[in-house]
């Protein structure tokens, strides 16, 4: 493994940041930010109590934890040579619009902070928190035009309608910083592997360095290798198997609305929802559905069959909680260092060319 932190170091990664998908963040239901209207300070407390109790009962099924950053961070680092730190990023993981826009832009208010004179930084994000870095690579190559627009769809989330009072000034913190051509945020390059991310935005290229998706497949006969098919069962499901059904049915179309009492989230996301997706109808969503594609159109894919799960549902999630397993660390390790910082020289170093997962 530290082989595979010497080829991290190589390509001058400066940090890593694990970011983690839906309903395992700190206001899956968007509650709290109703208490920070109120009480920052009580809702801070509030986040760190909700997502140490998330982390307490599911642990490492489908979700990344302290134990897994540190386990990473400690694999991948060895005496003498430059420290190469494991981040996670929460963000609250609604399942809506607006859920993964504030994610992006609090993360990029973040990479601002941390990282004041830009740099190379690798990305490990599950499911929704893959397209959480979708909107980032939009907001990063975006235009002025663009910038304006997302920012205008937002405005009622970050500030008070008529009144106009900002109570979240980080929203137009990020908006200056991306408008600045040399803010530090224009000088990241940014190394993604998403795991499990369902198909919902675009990515921009200009917005990033390497993009690849890890994807929990199973090849089905007579069928193209890059698509599932829909499930005949409740029990392929519960068995997970024809792979990630998560993955598969989550596209755009499926989001959840923001809390009913927060009129302005309501607002806001439906604003992005027509900026961001456009119009569904329930029966395009079906279709969508049933074509069973698996591969986005931008970056590489990688389709794994990680074998038989030897999980209850509720552990493997649909066969969606793979991806965070501990067990699979040093695999994911491995793959995501030949997918982007490959070469002879690490290919050598760790004597391992295939990117299929090693027997159990």
């Amino acid at each position: 493994m530290q082989a595979v932190g010497d080829a991290y170091r190589r390509a001058g990664v400066a940090a890593i940041y694990l970011i983690h998908g839906t309903f395992v963040g700190h206001d899956a239901w968007g509650v709290i930010r109703r208490v920070s209207l109120v009480s920052p300070a009580w809702s801070e407390s509030l986040r760190r109590f909700a997502k140490g109790a998330i982390d307490r009962v599911i642990r490492d099924s489908g979700n990344y934890t302290e134990a897994y950053a540190q386990a990473l961070e400690d694999s991948i680092n060895r005496p003498g040579e430059r420290h190469l730190p494991v981040r996670l990023f929460h963000w609250s993981s609604e399942n809506h619009h607006l859920g993964r826009a504030d994610g992006a832009v609090r993360l990029l208010h973040e990479l601002a902070s941390a990282h004041p004179q830009g740099g190379r930084l690798l990305f490990w994000s599950h499911s929704h928190g893959g397209n959480l870095l979708a909107l980032v690579t939009n907001l990063l190559a975006a235009e002025a035009n663009s910038l304006r627009r997302f920012f205008w769809a937002s405005r009622s989330h970050y500030r008070w309608p008529l009144l106009g009072r900002i109570d979240l000034p980080i929203w137009p913190q990020v908006r200056e910083l991306l408008i600045d051509p040399d803010s530090p945020l224009h000088k990241l390059q940014l190394d993604i592997a998403t795991f499990g991310t369902p198909i919902r935005y675009g990515w921009d290229s200009d917005g990033y360095a390497s993009l690849a998706h890890l994807i929990f497949h199973r090849e089905l006969p007579e069928t193209p290798a890059y698509l599932t098919r829909f499930p005949r069962s409740l029990e392929e499901v519960l068995q997970a198997a024809n792979g990630d059904y998560v993955q598969q049915l989550g596209i755009g179309g499926t989001n959840w609305g923001p809390n009913p009492l927060a009129f302005r989230a309501k607002v806001a996301n439906r604003r992005l929802a027509q900026l961001l997706q456009g119009r569904l109808s329930r029966r395009q969503v079906l279709d969508n559905i049933r074509l069973g594609v698996r591969c986005p159109d931008e970056g590489d894919t990688l389709l794994i069959d990680y074998g038989p799960l030897q999980e209850t549902f509720a552990e493997h999630l649909a066969g969606h909680a793979v991806y965070t397993r501990l067990k699979w660390l040093l695999f994911h390790a491995e793959t995501i260092a030949e997918l982007f910082y490959g070469g002879t020289r690490y290919r050598e170093a760790t004597r391992s060319n295939s990117l299929a997962p090693p027997p159990e």
